[in-house]
């Protein structure tokens, strides 16, 4: 082999190793990257600015912005999403103003928000119409009076507007309402749904009897069913949080509530999940950085790519921002 050929050869020969040895160094340092992390539901509680005694926090104390920038920090939370904090209901119009105030104040990580909206009254959509065209309000959280009261007239249709005004529903159920719910969605169809706090599910329904953890407050078999029933329409997607929330006393070991919470990222997929921290509510049990530490550990064995789906992408596409 001449000189020429021999240049050429070993040139090739080292480009085809260097882009060897980089994907190999891609995938290593890919899979270690810190993932931005986008929270789709805390709750700022603002006492100075709405007054005392309309609620009532796990732990004492004036949970406004700056209080959430304190606890986020160092975590890599980088976007947060308001979820309405049940304010007097002649204060849910200044709610939601403030809210947009926040997400307009581009010096913290609020940048969306879910308002309270009444779904059975005959004025909603009239209600509604104000926040139609806004950047900052992705859609509202409803709420319901009965089981039977989810498929209401009135809330039907507004559940409808929302859609049309290309907008949410956040719905929190006990699990004994789940049954429900896949009859609402699928009146439905061109309405975003997120069912709140993994379906409100008893991690303890998931574990081994023990006397020490005490009974489930729901059973496991019909909780999956009802689950599976609402995963199956694809309008909607879970929100991953609320298990450390409901906290009826035993240990919150990731060992003890990776087996709820990996129902729901099972069922619903790695495209229709969502990481939230439910803070101040967290706080009745532990610090936000401890709920995010121990889901972390839960998915730590699923793809880099899946994770980054459940605390960023899925948020990202689902509220556009």
């Amino acid at each position: 082999m001449n000189r020429k050929k021999f240049l050429t050869s070993a040139s090739v020969a080292t480009l085809a190793s260097f882009r060897v040895t980089s994907l190999l160094n891609e995938a290593v340092t890919g899979a270690k990257k810190p993932i931005p992390i986008i929270d789709t539901h805390q709750h700022i509680i603002d006492f100075e600015r709405f007054g005392e005694d309309w609620s009532h926090p796990p732990v004492a104390g004036n949970f406004n912005e700056r209080e959430y920038e304190k606890a986020i920090k160092g975590l890599n939370i980088i976007k947060a999403v308001y979820c309405e904090v049940a304010v007097p209901t002649d204060k849910r119009h200044e709610e939601a103003l403030y809210a947009i105030e926040l997400c307009k104040d581009k010096t913290n990580p609020t940048v969306a928000a879910v308002i309270k909206g009444d779904l059975y009254t005959s004025d909603f959509e009239e209600y509604m119409s104000e926040f139609k065209n806004s950047p900052y309000v992705k859609g509202i959280r409803g709420s319901f009076s009965s089981r039977e009261g989810v498929l209401n007239d009135h809330v039907v249709k507004n559940v409808r507007v929302l859609g049309e005004m290309n907008l949410s529903l956040d719905i929190s159920v006990q699990p004994a309402w789940l049954h429900s719910i896949p009859d609402l969605i699928r009146l439905c169809p061109d309405t975003k749904f997120i069912l709140e706090h993994c379906g409100n599910v008893d991690p303890r329904a998931f574990l081994k009897p023990d006397a020490l953890l005490g009974e489930p407050d729901h059973d496991r078999d019909q909780w999956i069913a009802d689950m599976k029933a609402i995963a199956s329409e694809r309008n909607v997607a879970c929100g991953i949080s609320g298990v450390v929330t409901r906290s009826p006393g035993y240990p919150l070991t990731v060992d003890n509530l990776a087996p709820a919470i990996d129902q729901c990222l099972d069922i619903f997929g790695p495209d229709r999940v969502m990481f939230a921290s439910d803070w101040p509510w967290c706080l009745k049990s532990m610090e936000l950085r401890g709920w995010l530490d121990i889901l972390k550990s839960v998915v730590a064995n699923r793809s880099y790519q899946d994770q980054k789906k459940l605390f960023h992408d899925n948020a990202l596409k689902f509220y556009n921002i």
